[in-house]
């Protein structure tokens, strides 16, 4: 599946995020929660392994740090959604992307992101023409 799309949504009290219900049948036993670029990326556990796998490749051939596998494993999370599609982002991953109450779930191709609502407003219009511009220059 290509992840897609952006999803206002909100994290309770406890720090649990639901899941869009489109996105749910593709986290229903666990997934991997990792900083990212000012957000936090949620993935499913056979292209977390496959991106961790592609990092170890490239640190064999020293194309990135050898250490770096390991560093994107000990900062990301597993997660288990609960019987309403819930999961609960560790208070450490909420600091480090500021997400507080209302934040976006968005599709990014092979996982998905989840922005502080403030955030990613503040973006979404350079985003938008982003988009725009691009398809002008490959000429779709």
């Amino acid at each position: 599946m290509v992840f897609v799309g952006s999803h206002d949504h909100t994290l309770d009290d406890k720090g649990r995020l639901v899941l869009p219900a489109r996105f749910r049948s593709h986290f229903t036993d666990s997934a991997y929660l990792l900083p990212n670029a000012d957000c936090i990326s949620l993935w499913e556990p056979e292209r977390f392994e496959k991106m961790i796998g592609r990092l170890a490749e490239q640190a064999r051939a020293g194309e990135i740090d050898p250490l770096s596998p390991k560093q994107v494993a000990h900062a990301s999370s597993i997660v288990r959604p609960d019987a309403q599609g819930r999961i609960t982002i560790p208070e450490r991953l909420r600091a480090f992307a500021s997400l507080e109450h209302d934040v976006m779930v968005c599709g990014a191709v092979e996982s998905l992101e989840i922005w502080n609502a403030e955030t990613w407003a503040a973006m979404s219009a350079d985003r938008d023409q982003s988009v725009a511009d691009l398809f002008l220059r490959i000429g779709i």
